[in-house]
């Protein structure tokens, strides 16, 4: 009868759980989805790019929002089963609350693994293939990339400017620059343009006009009645090199081990793996991981903090209030969590303690329930 009652309770809380996860996080991905437009509508890049690097980014939502999401549901649950006086049937058959704080403390452990697996593996993976796809994709529609009366400087070396755009799809009085070094460019204006396709290769066909080039301080220029500019040759201007939330978490172990272990004598070989890889980035280094696998640390504080909700019964004075202080307390925690990355430094003893935080909580949380359970 008891694993009956548990297994009842237990699917009550993972349902809601459940839903509130979701579309919580569905309503978020949704608001960030429409930003993400921008992937189409200013640079001009395929639908099915902005479709995988929209979905890529589920999982990074998903983490952010599961503790509040786990506790508000738990505490919710719990709220309602004693308001309805269905907590009364666990006790009276034989279920101790010291035995119910333990058979739900044994679960927020196994999520705290699912989210360590989530924070540390899934979503750093995730967000190495959503930033790839945007490293190697193409402009496809290339029309995006000329903006009526205004610079474009999406492409990498390239800013394109145009006056005007008749219904025909001819652009009027187009202006490119193109940087061909640090200190030389290439200068082309035409009085008419046409986006072309030519054997797949998309092409712009520029009518009467003039091309200028400044080549090592020199100026040199021709006019032309035709000519074709190919931007199949330029990239999308976007960052090449990985930032440190998109290394694997054993990278950023290699990393830290590197840059702290003074033993290691060979340090540019994880230098060329780890781009940033450096002294003065090894706080963001310890920061991402304190962020990965200390922050789940205190999903199993909040599972205790609802389920203080036991000790205080519906029939006694005040139980809303405390109730509501209970929330409060949990929403706190959750928000104390996540401000401590900013405390995050090169010293191991502060980051040490840091990251005991939510373990001398566990602690005093658990303690306090055997000591109220034992008096009562």
């Amino acid at each position: 009868m008891k694993k009956i009652l548990y297994r009842k309770f237990l699917t009550d809380c993972i349902i809601f759980f459940l839903v509130t996860l979701i579309s919580t996080a569905v309503i978020i991905w949704i608001f960030q989805a429409v930003n993400y437009l921008d992937l189409i509508i200013e640079d001009g890049r395929d639908y099915i790019v902005y479709i995988n690097y929209a979905l890529l980014n589920f999982p990074k939502i998903i983490s952010k929002i599961l503790p509040f999401a786990f506790f508000f549901s738990f505490s919710y649950v719990i709220a309602k089963y004693e308001l309805k006086n269905e907590l009364l049937i666990y006790w009276n058959f034989g279920i101790t609350k010291i035995s119910f704080v333990n058979f739900f403390l044994i679960f927020s452990i196994f999520l705290l693994l699912f989210q360590i697996a989530l924070t540390a593996f899934i979503v750093p993976k995730s967000q190495t293939l959503s930033r790839s796809i945007i490293r190697s994709s193409d402009y496809n529609f290339f029309d995006n990339f000329i903006k009526i009366k205004k610079f474009n400087s999406a492409v990498k070396k390239l800013t394109i400017y145009t006056e005007s755009k008749d219904d025909k799809g001819n652009y009027n009085n187009i202006y490119i620059k193109k940087d061909t070094s640090k200190n030389n460019f290439q200068i082309t204006y035409a009085k008419k343009g046409v986006f072309k396709n030519k054997n797949g290769i998309p092409v712009l066909e520029l009518y009467n006009g003039e091309n200028l080039n400044l080549n090592n301080e020199k100026i040199t220029n021709f006019s032309f009645s035709k000519s074709e500019f190919n931007l199949s040759l330029f990239s999308p201007d976007t960052i090449l090199v990985k930032k440190t939330q998109e290394h694997t978490t054993l990278e950023l172990i290699e990393c830290i081990i590197n840059l702290t272990d003074t033993s290691i004598i060979n340090k540019d070989k994880i230098k060329k793996k780890i781009r940033n890889c450096e002294a003065n980035n090894l706080d963001n280094i310890v920061a991402e991981m304190y962020k990965r696998l200390g922050i789940p640390l205190f999903l199993p504080a909040l599972m205790l903090i609802a389920l203080l909700l036991i000790i205080y019964s519906k029939e006694k004075v005040n139980y809303s209030r405390y109730r509501t202080n209970i929330f409060l307390i949990g929403f706190f925690l959750i928000i104390f969590s996540e401000s401590t990355i900013k405390f995050i430094n090169e010293s191991f003893f502060n980051n040490l303690v840091i990251f005991l935080i939510p373990i001398f909580t566990i602690i005093f949380l658990y303690t306090y329930f055997l000591i109220k359970f034992k008096e009562s």
